[in-house]
C-alpha cells in the first residue's frame, strides 16, 4: 500500500484497553510517525488518569495530536474533532512523516475516513440547552419520528448526538440523515487496522485498567475538576469512567460499588466498539490473543507497508 509520496494513512482501532497507544507508540517510535488520537476524551485537559492519556514522557517521544485541545468546562463537536484531525494529518505529511489515527471513539475515525459527513451548522447554545432539559427518553423517541433513519443509527444513550441531529433539523428544516446521504463522501485512501482480544481477555484488561485508574487517583482527579468549577452535567463529565466518579462524589455507593461499575460499562462499551468497527468496510482485524500488542509490531508495518 506504499505511494510514491510515503505510507497511507494508517488507521489502528479497537475495543477499549486492547493496546493500541502501546503499539502505535511502538510503531511511531523514532521519528518514524505522529499520532492523531481519536478519543472523545482525551481533547479534554484535566482529563488525564480516567482517560489513560499518553504521558509526558510519550508525548515528548512521540508527537501527539488532539490530546488536550480543550477545557474541561467546553464543549467539542465531531465536526471541529474532523477540522483539527485533517489539519494535523496534513501536517504531517508536510513534514514527511507518517500519520497513525488511532483510537476507539468510531464516529472520529469515521469522520476523518469519509469527510463531510456532517452539515455544517454552528452548533446553537439555546436549543441545545432547551433539549438537554427534556428528559432523555423523550428526545430519541421523537429523533424516531422526525427522523426514523438517523435513529436507527444513533444510540438512545448517545445524548448528545440525539440533541445534535435535532438541533441540525431545527436550524435547517432538513433531517440529518439526508444531509449525510446528500453529503456521499468517497473514502479517503488508508490502512484500517483493528486490534482485537478474545472477550475473556478484555474483560480482564478492562479490570487491571480501572484498578490501575482508581489506584492512580481518579476520584481525586474528579473531585479536583468538580472544585475547580466544572459542572457535573458538562461533556467531558460524561466520558467512561467520569460519569461514574461524579455519581459516586454525590454519595452514589462505594468505592467497590465504584469499581464494579466502570468495569461493567467499560465492558458494554468495548462491546459496542467492536460491533461498530465490523461494519467499517475495508477492515484487517489482528487478533492478539493475550500476547502484549508489540508482539504484531513487525506484522502491522507488513500490513501497513504492503510488503506482506
Amino acid at each position: 500500500m506504499s505511494t510514491a509520496d510515503g505510507p497511507p494513512l494508517l488507521v489502528l482501532a479497537g475495543a477499549t484497553a486492547t493496546g493500541k497507544s502501546e503499539l502505535a507508540l511502538a510503531l511511531c517510535a523514532g521519528g518514524r510517525g505522529e499520532i492523531v488520537c481519536a478519543d472523545s476524551a482525551v481533547v479534554y485537559r484535566g482529563l488525564d488518569v480516567g482517560t489513560a492519556k499518553a504521558t509526558a514522557a510519550e508525548r515528548a517521544a512521540v508527537v501527539h495530536h488532539l490530546v488536550d485541545v480543550r477545557n474541561p468546562e467546553e464543549t467539542f463537536s465531531v465536526a471541529e474533532y474532523r477540522q483539527l484531525a485533517e489539519e494535523a494529518i496534513r501536517a504531517a505529511v508536510r513534514r514527511g512523516t507518517a500519520a497513525v489515527l488511532t483510537g476507539g471513539t468510531g464516529l472520529y475515525i469515521r469522520q476523518v475516513l469519509d469527510a463531510p459527513r456532517l452539515p455544517p451548522v454552528p452548533a446553537q447554545p439555546e436549543i441545545r440547552a432547551a433539549l438537554g432539559r427534556r428528559p432523555r427518553e423523550s428526545l430519541h423517541a421523537e429523533l424516531s419520528i422526525v427522523d426514523p433513519a438517523a435513529a436507527a443509527r444513533i444510540h438512545p444513550s448517545n445524548v448528545r448526538r440525539v440533541i445534535r441531529a435535532l438541533e441540525v433539523l431545527e436550524v435547517t428544516g432538513r433531517p440529518i440523515s439526508e444531509q449525510w446521504a446528500a453529503s456521499a463522501p468517497s473514502r479517503r485512501p488508508a490502512c484500517f487496522v483493528v486490534l482485537d482480544r478474545p472477550r475473556e481477555v478484555l474483560l480482564r484488561r478492562i479490570a487491571r485498567r480501572v484498578d490501575r485508574m482508581l489506584a492512580d487517583g481518579l476520584v481525586a482527579e474528579v473531585r479536583g475538576l468538580l472544585a475547580s468549577g466544572v459542572s457535573p452535567a458538562a461533556q467531558s463529565m460524561q466520558a467512561l469512567g467520569y460519569r461514574q466518579t461524579v455519581r459516586h462524589l454525590s454519595g452514589a455507593g462505594t468505592l467497590a460499588q465504584l469499581r464494579a461499575e466502570i468495569i461493567t460499562a467499560t465492558a458494554q462499551y468495548a462491546k459496542r466498539q467492536r460491533t461498530w468497527f465490523r461494519r467499517e468496510p475495508a477492515t484487517v482485524w489482528i487478533d492478539l490473543g493475550d500476547d502484549p500488542a508489540v508482539a504484531v509490531l513487525d506484522q502491522l508495518r507488513r500490513i501497513w507497508l504492503g510488503t506482506g
